[in-house]
This record gives structure tokens, C-alpha cells and sequence, in this order.
């Protein structure tokens, strides 16, 4: 395409080039031409329903799988064939934990810190995702959502130009979920780049700063999640009660329509309210669910 970067020639405000990737399990497209691209210092949202290709695209972007056709690089290089100077690059912080159960979380980070080659502060890292006060307590002894933390502190240990989150907060109570967004929205202003995988369309909603829909190997659409499928262009609902009952109405100029109810009762509209589609509609419609 005309203009656009190809994966060998990424350019400096872009983390992640993709074009025309594919790869086949057993004669079937698991990623079927799929082109994307992840710009540096934004949380990216990869959506799609489970088969749709999540996960074969994230592994061979993390250069753990290798792929049939196409083009990728990752800060600048292809994943297939980079080496660990470019892995250092990088922090994954997977679904599944590594078993560190038997040590304390001072341990464990102290530990994988002897992995990379400029690692961070071990006792920065566990202050910045807010463990110090169970520093000294064993991995398999912490709560769902301090574990998830540990997980975290573990993926940044390396300082990493980029982050994989794969579902991160996958179990957690909602007062949990909100400050670990705290802590990946923190990772983002520090310069940090996040691909993050997700079902929860709320958490996507909340971080992200574009989303990219994936549908049978291919993205379908990407865009802010303001914007994604056109959802600000899409009409509007309005709903109101008078005496006569509850009323609804599709507008697709809300604000003069509200203006012209307000005149009709004199101020204000009985309990008026006024919704767009959701990020949620806009998703199902995008992945073609019923």
C-alpha cells in the first residue's frame, strides 16, 4: 500500500509492524492476511472472539511461533529471527503465571532479575506495582489480584520499549480490576508500549487508546474506542416518561432534540436519558454475533 511502512522499514513511531500474516494449522487459517500496526507509547487492545486469532498473532509477534507468509517486525526487527538483545526489549507477562510459589516476591524479582541485561531496580520495580509491603511474602501466599501484580513486576523487571499483556485481570473482584488499570495506565505514561489482549470490553474501553478487532485471522476494524465502527457517527437513543407512559426516540441530533423536548416541558425532561451504542454493541456487530 502506498505510503504505508512495510515490516522491514518500520519507522520511529511505530512499535509493531504487520502485513499480510498468515498462518495454517492443519490446512486452515488460524491468521489469514492480517495487517496491523501498534504505535510506541500507546496501549493497544487486541479484540476477537476465542479461534478468531489472538493468539496466534501475539505469539508470533513475542517470537514464539513462526508464521507461514507475511511480514513482521517488532521495534524494529523481525521476531523469527532477532536475538536476545531484542528480547531484553521486551516483557511478556502471559494468562498463566510462572510457578515462583515457593518464594517471597523479593525473591522472585531479585531472581529473574539476572535474566536481562540492564535490569531495573528490583526494589523500584516492586514499589512501582505496589508490593513493598509484601516483599517478604511467598508468591503462592498472595491474593489473585497481588499475584497478577507480581506478574506484572516480573514483565517490567527487563524495562521493556514494549509490553504483552494477555488477560490480564482474568478473575479479579472490579475494586481489584481498577487499580491494576491504575498501574497499566502508569506503565503507558512512563513511555511504555502495551499490546493487551482482552475479553472485558470495559477494560479495553478504559485503557486503550485505539482498538483493533480481530475476526477469522484478519482485522476487521481499528480505531479509538470512541470511534471504533463508526460508533460516534451512529444515532442516538432517547427515552423519557410523561403521562402518558415511556417514550424512545432515534436521533441523530441528539442535542437539538433534547433542546426541543426542554421546550416542550418547560425545562426539564422527566427522567431523559441519552445512550449511544456501547463498545460492546459496535464489538458483536463487528464479529458478526446474533
Amino acid at each position: 500500500m502506498t505510503g504505508e511502512p512495510t515490516a522491514q522499514h518500520t519507522d520511529a513511531e511505530t512499535a509493531i509492524t504487520v502485513r499480510g500474516l498468515r498462518r495454517e494449522y492443519r490446512g486452515r487459517p488460524a491468521v489469514d492476511g492480517l495487517d496491523l500496526d501498534v504505535r510506541r507509547g500507546e496501549i493497544f487492545a487486541l479484540l476477537g472472539p476465542n479461534g478468531a486469532g489472538k493468539t496466534t498473532t501475539t505469539e508470533i509477534l513475542e517470537g514464539y511461533r513462526s508464521r507461514d507468509a507475511g511480514e513482521v517486525a517488532v521495534l524494529g526487527q523481525d521476531p523469527a529471527t532477532a536475538g536476545p538483545r531484542w528480547r531484553a526489549r521486551i516483557g511478556i507477562v502471559l494468562q498463566e503465571s510462572a510457578d515462583v510459589s515457593g518464594l517471597t516476591v523479593r525473591e522472585s524479582v531479585r531472581h529473574f532479575a539476572h535474566y536481562y541485561p540492564k535490569p531495573r531496580d528490583p526494589d523500584e520495580v516492586i514499589e512501582a506495582v505496589g508490593l513493598t509491603d509484601k516483599q517478604n511474602a511467598r508468591a503462592g501466599a498472595l491474593s489473585g489480584g497481588q499475584r497478577r501484580r507480581l506478574d506484572v513486576a516480573l514483565g517490567i523487571l527487563g524495562d521493556p520499549e514494549l509490553l504483552f499483556l494477555d488477560e490480564p485481570t482474568t478473575g479479579f473482584d472490579p475494586e481489584v480490576r481498577r487499580r491494576f488499570w491504575a498501574l497499566i495506565a502508569g506503565l503507558r505514561d512512563t513511555g511504555t508500549t502495551i499490546l493487551l489482549t482482552t475479553h472485558y470490553l470495559d477494560e479495553a474501553e478504559h485503557l486503550a487508546d485505539r482498538v483493533g478487532v480481530i475476526r477469522a485471522g484478519q482485522i476487521v476494524d481499528v480505531d479509538s474506542p470512541e470511534r471504533l465502527g463508526g460508533r460516534h457517527l451512529a444515532p442516538s437513543t432517547l427515552r423519557w416518561r410523561d403521562a402518558e407512559g415511556t417514550h424512545q426516540l432515534r436521533s441523530t441530533a441528539p442535542a437539538a432534540d433534547v433542546a426541543r423536548l426542554a421546550a416542550r416541558f418547560g425545562g426539564e425532561v422527566p427522567e431523559l436519558t441519552v445512550t449511544r451504542p456501547s463498545l460492546e454493541d459496535v464489538y458483536l456487530d463487528l464479529i458478526g454475533a446474533e
